[in-house]
């Protein structure tokens, strides 16, 4: 399922829901520890895992963007700074296990935004596949998907 796009005040908001059958720390652990995050965002690395702390983005070429850590609760909440955007994670314990939202808050709407809503998409995906003890095959044909879609949900905002 597509995520959900809307417009809000002063910019875009796009919500991503997922209930996962594994407890809230199990899930928590792939957004924060390192070892884990590797395994489904090797670019993304905590450091400083606390509010004005920083998850940094391996740029591939020695440099990494720092993103500042805006919110942060144990194992319910995890905000930083994208670029010109804000991502956030919250984490909600259920019966059979958790229920997963990210949020991204889009400053403002470019060429780039559906790779990125693809991207996020297909991230959720694989860290409920990994959690579930499966493999993951091929992420660019599952983004390839995924992203056609988001380029028709963004052209329609």
């Amino acid at each position: 399922m597509l995520a959900v796009i809307e417009s809000t005040e002063g910019g875009y908001c796009a919500i991503f829901e997922r209930h996962l059958n594994h407890p809230v720390n199990q899930v928590w652990g792939m957004l924060t520890e390192n070892e884990k995050l590797g395994t489904w965002f090797p670019e993304l690395k905590a450091d400083e895992l606390r509010e004005g702390g920083y998850i940094k983005f391996d740029m591939g070429d020695g440099t990494f963007e720092k993103m500042e850590i805006l919110e942060l609760t144990d194992e319910a909440v995890l905000e930083y700074t994208w670029g010109e955007d804000i991502v956030r994670f919250e984490l909600a314990k259920e019966p059979n296990g958790c229920r997963l939202v990210l949020i991204e808050k889009i400053n403002k709407l470019t060429d780039h935004t559906p790779r990125d809503l693809a991207g996020w998409h297909v991230c959720l995906d694989v860290i409920e596949k990994l959690l579930d003890g499966k493999t993951v095959n091929s992420r660019k044909v599952e983004w390839q998907k995924w992203y056609e879609q988001y380029v028709t949900a963004v052209e329609d905002l």
